[in-house]
């Protein structure tokens, strides 16, 4: 084969890699941000395929998906999963792919309060002067549960003058890691990837359960096999050590 053959036969090689190769789009909950960010890369060099990413709490994902927006894949909570199943935008089954722990955390190098126990982590909140985390109206499921933890303690009405409310897990870890407050309450994946802040450790189980992450296929997604390489990948050994180094654990 000459030069001339050897470059138009690279070329159609090249051309039918690019055209097997597709773009992912991700539609996804804050809580899993930082580890989708990390794991993409990982994905896109063993596959060739690209993905792109989109995030919102647990009720702006199901209002944009909703609304029409062209997506290939969703990561969120299993609640999400059942309001969308209604309306026709999924497709398949859910697979699970991550838990998150939701936890504690104060600015570096202070001291680490006592929430080892549902009656300490009561004390220690009512002791402190100021608390954050996200804002509960915009569907953020940490700031949901931190509203009926609060209701379990029996300290919703303590607790109302010491409120910040921030909008994401990493805006409250902002106003931590300024001083604005004493700790704040959110995923665990989103206080130990934030600068200034560090984990205190897993709030109770008696009153804090795991939050499950599922990834599902859309019903309209442009190259479906690309997306189901992706949650494979995502429920994978490669992705499962980004889970854990990022304070999360790997899915069922």
């Amino acid at each position: 084969m000459n030069l001339r053959g050897f470059l138009l036969a690279l070329a159609a090689v090249l051309s039918s890699a690019d055209a097997m190769a597709a773009e992912v789009k991700v539609l996804a909950s804050n809580s899993v941000r930082t580890m989708l960010e990390d794991i993409a890369p990982l994905f896109t060099r063993a596959s060739s395929h690209t993905v792109t990413l989109g995030f919102g709490t647990s009720a702006q994902v199901a209002k944009r998906v909703t609304a029409g927006e062209a997506v290939d894949l969703l990561v969120v909570t299993p609640d999400v999963v059942e309001q969308l199943s209604k309306t026709g935008k999924l497709a398949g089954a859910a697979t699970s792919v991550a838990r998150s722990l939701m936890g504690v955390g104060v600015r570096t190098g202070t001291p680490h309060p006592d929430i080892s126990t549902a009656d300490a982590l009561r004390k220690t909140l009512l002791a402190v002067k100021a608390v954050t985390f996200s804002d509960p109206a915009t569907g953020a499921a940490s700031g949901v549960h931190t509203v009926k933890i609060f209701e379990r303690l029996g300290i919703a009405d303590a607790m109302k003058p010491k409120i910040k409310i921030a909008q994401g897990g990493r805006g409250a870890m902002e106003l931590l890691a300024k001083g604005e407050v004493d700790i704040g309450l959110t995923f665990i994946s989103e206080i130990i990837t934030e600068p200034g802040v560090e984990v205190v450790g897993p709030l109770p189980r008696d009153i804090s359960a795991r939050t499950e992450l599922v990834a599902f296929v859309a019903a309209h997604a442009k190259d479906p096999a690309a997306a189901k390489a992706l949650v494979a990948y995502l429920s994978g050994p490669e992705a499962a050590k980004v889970y854990v180094e990022r304070g999360m654990q790997p899915g069922r």
